[in-house]
């Protein structure tokens, strides 16, 4: 890309395409399983078109997430070793030009929330609190990551609200299960950093948790998939359904096995795997959908 146009595509992270996958198969988490709660099978021509605008929605709306979260927290970035070189405190991008571009970003994401239903759009739109509070959850919780989850996973409440155009216990469920998702990989992700929050003041849960990371993060995982296949369970459907999201638990039993708590790099590696984990999540909760028989309520 041209040299003027790259600073602002790093403004978007999109040389790093994890955080989009993240925000993105929440979506069809929710997607899926509001085709198993209204008994039918995922996968008709107009679900794959929300998930064209999800995934669209999901690049466009993480970006403007950064840049937002980029202004806010220059000066801190300034002052960690892995983030001083991103570019507003590098000063690649000034202040006044990413606010333009958050805005250029938010009229894109608005455009593509008003295709979905009436419903979809009034959930998309309450998710701006909480976009706007989270870059300060670092600064008065040790918790940001569980505010990270309630953000994230929104999606999850969209994506259903788009297909069965309702919310219930079902989607809370899976919601539920995302952010415990949320809390096991973003405390993976903060631990690369823990040294320079300790110096500088910034608050995570990889410093509250300390050596007893791996701990809490198997804990969180587990709590993640007992939700999510209590939302199909939820829905109606056969009880035996849970065993389909084996692959992703066993998934996450091996990032706990291999993860390197110490090692920036290994914690890096594990945190970009859940792209992977959330991928199999999809693939249970859209097969859940397929041999599910929902009983009506």
């Amino acid at each position: 890309m041209p040299s003027r146009v790259q600073p602002y595509l790093r403004l978007m992270r999109v040389d790093r395409p994890i955080g989009s996958w993240l925000l993105f198969l929440p979506c069809v988490f929710g997607a899926a399983l509001g085709a198993a709660a209204t008994g039918r099978a995922f996968g008709t021509l107009h679900d794959l078109w929300l998930v064209g605008l999800f995934a669209s929605g999901a690049v466009v709306m993480r970006g403007a997430g950064c840049t937002y979260n980029d202004i806010v927290d220059r000066d801190i970035d300034a002052r960690v070793a892995r983030t001083r070189g991103r570019p507003i405190p590098s000063g690649a991008v000034r202040v006044k030009a990413a606010w333009l571009f958050l805005l250029a970003q938010g009229g894109v994401g608005l455009f593509v929330l008003l295709q979905l239903n009436l419903l979809s759009v009034l959930i998309g739109a309450a998710s701006l609190a909480l976009i706007a509070a989270y870059p300060f959850m670092k600064r008065i919780t040790w918790w940001p990551q569980a505010w990270l989850g309630l953000t994230f996973n929104w999606g999850a409440l969209v994506g259903y609200a788009a297909v069965a155009d309702r919310l219930d216990a079902p989607d809370l469920l899976l919601y539920a299960g995302c952010i415990f998702w949320t809390l096991g990989y973003d405390t993976i992700y903060a631990l690369q950093d823990k040294d320079d929050d300790a110096l500088i003041g910034v608050k995570s849960t990889a410093r509250l948790f300390g050596e007893q990371s791996r701990t809490w993060v198997a804990a969180f995982y587990g709590l993640a998939i007992v939700c999510m296949a209590a939302a199909i369970a939820a829905t109606g459907a056969h009880a035996w359904l849970a065993v389909l999201f084996l692959p992703a638990a066993i998934h996450l039993v091996w990032q706990l096995s291999v993860i390197d708590t110490a090692s920036s790099a290994s914690c890096l590696k594990v945190f970009r795997a859940n792209r992977d984990a959330g991928l199999l999540v999809a693939a249970s909760f859209v097969a859940a959908s397929w041999l599910g028989r929902p009983i009506p309520w």
